[in-house]
């Protein structure tokens, strides 16, 4: 058993061991500026030699307090600053809150948006999986995965400005459906997307799946069990690693999901390997969700018609003086909602996303609180890192696949 104790380091208190206080180890920063931390993220390291003691996570760099900036705003108003929060998964951040939002208003939202929201939410995550293989593979020295894979996260890109005309916080996603419906242009490019992906994946595979360089960086390091991590609350990638198919969108289906055919990736070992398996397995998922989704992609309106939460169409404003006050009030004053309070969930591209929201009647939110996967994945890496090399520490860091402003807020 290693006795530790309290000290003051930068004026913060850490638990390291005696033998750091007696001099036998080395304490060592890494970061907050460090590029292969995936954000701000200072990790203190207590070494002996090049092996890890211990690890000790130093968050909140990025905290701007997201969430009570949010209930000092009406609901339409907060859904904006939603997209900040895990900024590799804007889609799936609006989405759970217009989930949440839609609950505790009793909002239907019509098959056509569902639809839509499944594609986008799967072209999100697909854009995660694709930075987070093309930086997990430049970590560990792998240049060419990179640039192929930010050849496909581009053509994602291109497809949420064509909807929404920002590429990456769209705030398409609305209470009640979308922001409008998609361009006639919107088909033929996810389709051509979807039909390209697999192949794409094959290149990647070819680069990484059987390199010995790879294997020998990812076998048998940073394992954890399954039992583990439902002791730490793990969700997502890192827990399916360990075996267990848990995954929201068939545990719980939301937004039509229990509409679609696929499969839930799990890997064997809990390792970095695994964990790189799983991503793969998912992107070739999320390719076909989005084939299915595009196949019987249904008619109808976008959004719900209930106008006391919805505003006009654009095209009533300029014939309707009605239309106009009712747009002006909905876009200045917002509408009312609760009292009462509920929760939504996801399956996001890190693990499971939830929204509690409470209102009390009035324009704004009483309580908006996010539960995020990066928060609860971060903080298993003294777990994963204790015994390895220090240069194990990069590809670690990136096989749990943490964003800072998810984890800070």
């Amino acid at each position: 058993m290693v006795e530790h104790q309290e000290i003051l380091l930068d004026g913060m208190r850490h638990l390291v061991s005696d033998r750091a206080v007696d001099g036998e180890t080395m304490l060592l920063n890494m970061g907050p500026q460090h590029p292969s931390t995936h954000g701000v993220l200072r990790l203190l390291l207590e070494l002996d030699g090049e092996i890890v003691v211990n690890c000790v996570p130093d968050i909140g760099f990025l905290h701007t307090g997201i969430e009570k900036n949010m209930e000092a705003k009406n609901y339409t108003k907060a859904e904006v600053m939603s997209d900040r929060i895990d900024y590799m998964n804007p889609v799936g951040n609006n989405l759970v809150f217009c989930m949440a939002l839609e609950k505790l208003i009793g909002l239907e939202v019509p098959p056509r948006a569902q639809a839509v929201r499944v594609i986008l939410a799967e072209l999100q995550r697909l854009a995660s999986h694709l930075l987070w293989i093309g930086t997990s593979a430049l970590d560990l020295a792998a240049m060419s995965v990179f640039l192929y894979a930010m050849r496909e996260r581009e053509m994602i890109m291109d497809i949420f400005e064509l909807v929404s005309g920002a590429r990456m916080m769209t705030t398409y996603i609305r209470p009640g459906g979308l922001w409008r419906d998609v361009p006639d242009e919107f088909v033929p490019a996810v389709r051509h997307f979807a039909e390209i992906l697999p192949v794409r994946i094959d290149e990647y595979e070819s680069l990484l799946t059987h390199n010995p360089l790879f294997l020998d960086r990812t076998r048998g390091i940073g394992v954890i069990s399954t039992q583990q991590c439902i002791q730490w609350g793990i969700t997502g990638p890192v827990l399916r690693a360990t075996g267990l198919p848990f995954d929201l969108r068939k545990a719980q289906p939301y937004s039509g999901y229990d509409r679609y055919d696929f499969d839930i990736p799990t890997g064997p070992n809990g390792d970095i390997n695994s964990r790189y398996t799983v991503r793969v397995g998912e992107m070739r998922q999320s390719a076909r969700i989005i084939k299915q989704a595009v196949e019987t992609l249904p008619g109808g309106p976008v959004r719900c018609d209930d106008r006391k939460f919805i505003p006009p169409p654009r095209s009533e404003l300029g014939t309707s003086m009605e239309a106009l006050i009712h747009h002006f009030k909905l876009w200045t004053e917002g509408f009312h909602a609760g009292p009462g309070a509920t929760n939504a969930v996801i399956e996001s591209p890190h693990g499971m996303e939830a929204v509690y929201l409470e209102g009390d009647g009035s324009t704004k939110p009483l309580r908006v609180h996010y539960r995020t996967p990066s928060f609860a994945n971060l903080q298993i890496m003294p777990l994963l890192s204790k015994g390895h090399f220090v240069a194990d520490l990069v590809g670690i860091i990136g096989s749990i696949d943490i964003v800072l402003g998810d984890c800070d807020r």
